[in-house]
């Protein structure tokens, strides 16, 4: 009498089982080997170098630099230097002076000089707060390209496990086929091999799937394509 169920479809359905349960699998495999530290400092050196963030704070870093210089050199503002010339020959008689020849003044703007020093800190203090900006958001974005690269490196592992119980699977149903044809297990049992079969293949594919987002998302951090980091 024809078993309902032969030890290869319980191989099978325990393979299934190890695929519901991707979280217990995970537990028992390591991703560490897996994981560059090498390239993962690549990654954020290239990520720091190209995010468009970064590159603008940067560039306000070096406006706030040029606007602490520009008040540290800017002292004459507050001074202007002016000149009449009265030549000895000519008679006013709208404006007469008593003068002839050049006459110099200066103005002084006694309000622009009081005001020089708390500008000059003013631009520092800009200046300061843009460092801590741009060092604030460098330690994000490190922390985020850490963060996706490990995931990345998480949906590797599971194409992996998934492309090797998809192999294990295919040897067990190819068994299961023979012995179908040969009559030793009934054909409800090779359906349900085949719907076991097209599960995990299904699996494999969505951690596929998996694994090119997060590509996808540590390249939108880098701007650049991981086969271009060396």
């Amino acid at each position: 009498m024809i078993q309902p169920l032969n030890k290869f479809l319980y191989l099978l359905l325990a393979i299934v089982c190890l695929s519901a349960v991707g979280q217990q699998v995970k537990a028992q495999e390591s991703m560490v080997p897996d994981i560059s530290y090498l390239f993962l400092e690549k990654l954020i050196a290239t990520a720091k170098e190209n995010y468009p963030i970064i590159r603008q704070n940067k560039i306000k870093e070096e406006i706030a630099e040029l606007q602490v210089k520009h008040q540290q050199l800017d002292w004459l503002t507050p001074f202007n230097v002016s000149y009449v010339s009265q030549p000895n020959n000519t008679v006013n008689f709208i404006d007469p002076s008593y003068f002839s020849g050049y006459q110099f003044g200066i103005n002084v703007n006694i309000g622009g000089i009081l005001q020089k020093p708390n500008n000059v800190k003013t631009t520092k203090k800009n200046l300061e707060f843009s460092k801590q900006l741009t060092a604030q958001f460098d330690n994000n974005l490190e922390m985020e390209v850490k963060k996706r690269y490990f995931t990345y490196i998480q949906m590797l592992n599971n194409v992996k496990l998934y492309t090797k119980s998809l192999q294990d699977a295919q040897g067990l149903l190819n068994d299961m086929r023979i012995k179908y044809e040969r009559g030793e297990v009934t054909f409800q049992n090779y359906s349900e091999g085949l719907i076991s079969f097209s599960t995990i293949s299904q699996s494999k594919i969505e951690a596929e799937a998996g694994l090119l987002i997060a590509k996808a998302s540590i390249e939108e951090l880098t701007v650049t394509k991981l086969e271009d980091i060396k």
